[in-house]
């Protein structure tokens, strides 16, 4: 307090600019060098977050966190199952592209290709080659009509109507291509090797002619044109 005689009164300072003058002072950087980074601010406030909701969740569940621990890792298990036991995720296309490109070629080069792959252990590539050798030995034979355009379950569904002791062997080939071609899937040595079997046996089965499609023309196998 000021008393009379003294030379200079107190300086006082109003509550407002007083407040704001305090405010500008704590903002210079020499206060704030040991501050956390925005980076660690946000990791702070998300185990926070983390730590709470796993509070509510142990205390809900039966047992506490002892309880929750056994629930969780009975959920990871069964993802662990389904997957196990699905697979990927199949990626369904909006149309179903043709099993060959354009460029034509014959059973005996799609089969080269195959083996070729396979030796380097590229089974998806494979695969895919040693069904288009499949169905093109189909197409040299005249078990099945040139088509541009064939689909895969296509080619299966009409080398079935000839070769009808084949048929569950050539959908499921049928299926493996489109999984791996079209939908994501890895195929292994045993895919490549029961398509190449079915391959094999093909070329040696004797087609029936009247289990084809009525006014379809079929004429009988052409020596060793299946290789």
């Amino acid at each position: 307090m000021w008393r009379a005689g003294e030379d200079t009164p107190p300086l006082t300072v109003p509550r407002d600019p007083a407040r704001g003058a305090a405010r500008r002072e704590l903002t210079k950087p020499m206060y704030h060098q040991d501050d956390p980074s925005l980076l660690q601010r946000v990791l702070d406030a998300f185990w926070d977050w983390l730590d709470r909701l796993l509070g509510a969740a142990s205390s809900a569940a039966p047992g506490g966190t002892a309880g929750l621990v056994v629930i969780l890792l009975a959920v990871l298990a069964l993802l662990a199952a389904l997957w196990w036991r699905l697979g990927a995720p199949r990626r369904t296309p909006a149309s179903v592209p043709a099993l060959f490109d354009d460029r034509p070629r014959s059973a005996a080069e799609h089969r080269s290709a195959a083996a070729a792959h396979a030796a380097r252990g590229h089974w998806n590539t494979a695969v895919q080659e040693r069904m288009r050798a499949l169905v093109r030995a189909l197409e040299e034979r005249a078990l099945l009509d040139p088509r541009p355009g064939r689909t895969a379950d296509e080619a299966a569904a009409e080398a079935a109507r000839p070769l009808p002791g084949h048929a569950s062997r050539l959908h499921a080939a049928a299926r493996d291509f489109d999984d791996v071609a079209y939908g994501g899937r890895t195929a292994d040595e045993a895919t490549y090797r029961r398509l190449a079997d079915l391959d094999d046996d093909l070329a040696h089965a004797r087609p029936q002619l009247a289990a084809s499609a009525p006014g379809t023309p079929h004429h009988g196998p052409r020596g060793g044109a299946a290789g």
